[in-house]
């Protein structure tokens, strides 16, 4: 049996025990409450078995099962604080790291996609890794006009392996579920899946990050490195060094973690304005909170950080930008305005026609989501997340049983899940947000005129 087969087949083994050992884990709680201990000491004990071994056989992993990680690491803050902790160490541990590549192997893809005289292209190369990503690992080095660059190497057989985890994730993705209250797991890993032949192919990735790079090529508060070379497999960018925006949430001052909000919900809603893209994979290792040129050293003002973005691999094509649809119904919903806002969530599909919902009702069950685009500013908490998923979450709840009848479609799949990501990531940051700023300034329709007619941000 060859190499890359044996380790196939070890990797479908470990996921595949997964299931059998949360099954296991749950018969150890059962014994443990015969035996006196507490219905909920043992809870605890047993979300705490069970985070430690899923998160350890995801972080072994490179592919799907790290994607899935990655997806789900930005969505701690929904876990309910007696069980978040855990997680909280397992799940940001997958943002930024993964087992490197041999350096031989490294060596020998660079060859065979650069070229036998590919030493020739670079003056250093370090064969350190410098990150490591779900397909690929990324080597700092200086290009032959000197400019230092990050060398990313996709992985040997990344597709066969991405498409093979997420398959066998995708067939336990219930027992997945109660890790994220109110978030159904099965079309997220679906929508991974759908993703994995674009992020496969670095062209695609060089194209979208040359169009960032041009568009916020003189941005005082974006930075997007520029594509310096493009091969089968291996892409060659601009270095860029910076605050990883995991340890800005893990150490960062109170003015980074506002600055990095602020610049990280400007991002989201302003690159499809201005690119036609949406980047689509914010977890914290592909942002870097960095001083803006001429900035004093320290960084005392906010207003001298800027946020450097990596990794366009995933994307969502919006040639006009985000649909209007989604600016009117947040206006009308903050208006109050219930039946208009229920004529557009029926007439977009977010409403089936078989189904039959109060207006009112949907108002009052979307109106809390949206709060943070109601004040000035608004400080993303933790708490403010887990309340929003407890609410959505809990089978007793007026607003579990609506959200249940809503559709989700999906045009807007993608949106969602990046909107819902980049809030998650907010709230890891404890960020205090201009939001509705942000709002008013790039999403259209957000705005209205004197007459109550919208406008184009």
């Amino acid at each position: 049996m060859s190499d890359l087969p044996r380790k196939a087949v070890t990797r479908t083994a470990k996921l595949a025990a997964l299931p059998l050992s949360f099954a296991g884990r749950a018969t150890w709680g059962l014994g443990k409450r015969i035996g006196g201990k507490s219905a909920e000491i043992v809870a605890r004990e047993l979300q705490e078995r069970t985070a430690e071994q899923l998160f350890k056989v995801l972080g072994e992993l490179k592919g799907g099962a790290m994607k899935f990680g990655q997806a789900m690491s930005v969505f701690e803050s929904a876990l309910p604080e007696e069980v978040a902790g855990p997680y909280r160490a397992a799940l940001t541990k997958l943002q930024d790291a993964a087992p490197p590549m041999p350096t031989r192997t490294v060596h020998e893809a660079l060859a065979e996609r650069l070229g036998e005289d590919w030493r020739e292209l670079f003056l250093e190369f370090e064969d350190k890794p410098a990150a490591a990503a779900s397909i690929g690992q990324v080597h700092r080095a200086v290009w032959h006009d000197g400019r230092e660059v990050a060398v990313k190497v996709q992985y040997p057989g990344a597709g066969e392996a991405l498409l093979s985890d997420l398959s066998q994730l995708s067939r336990f993705a219930r027992l997945l579920g109660p890790l994220i209250p109110g978030m159904d797991i099965k079309p997220l890993i679906t929508e991974l899946r759908d993703r994995v032949s674009e992020e496969l192919d670095y062209s695609l990735e060089a194209r979208a990050q040359r169009e960032h790079a041009a568009e916020f090529a003189d941005d005082p508060d974006v930075l997007v490195p520029d594509v310096v070379h493009q091969a089968d497999q291996v892409l060659v960018t601009e270095w860029i060094d910076g605050i990883p925006l995991a340890e800005v949430i893990s150490d960062g001052t109170q003015e980074q973690r506002d600055r990095a909000g602020q610049l990280l919900a400007r991002f989201l809603f302003s690159g499809p304005a201005r690119t036609g893209l949406l980047h689509a994979d914010p977890h914290p290792g592909n942002f870097r909170l960095l001083p803006a040129p001429g900035a004093a050293e320290g960084g005392e003002d906010p207003g001298e950080w800027r946020l450097g973005v990596l990794d366009f691999g995933t994307v969502d094509r919006l040639p006009g930008g985000l649909p209007r649809t989604i600016g009117d119904s947040l206006r009308m919903t903050l208006e109050g305005r219930a039946d208009e806002v229920y004529g557009v969530l029926c007439e977009e599909g977010f409403v089936k026609e078989s189904i039959d919902l109060d207006p009112d009702a949907v108002l009052e069950y979307l109106l809390p989501i949206i709060e943070p685009a109601q004040a000035d500013r608004f400080t993303f908490t933790r708490g403010w997340m887990r309340a929003q998923a407890a609410r959505i979450a809990d089978p007793r709840s007026p607003a579990h049983q609506l959200g249940k009848q809503l559709n989700l479609p999906p045009a807007y799949l993608l949106i969602h899940r990046v909107t819902l990501s980049t809030i998650g990531v907010l709230c890891q940051l404890n960020a205090t947000v201009r939001l509705r700023h942000e709002l008013e300034s790039w999403v259209p329709g957000f705005l209205a005129d004197a007459d109550g007619l919208a406008v184009e941000a």
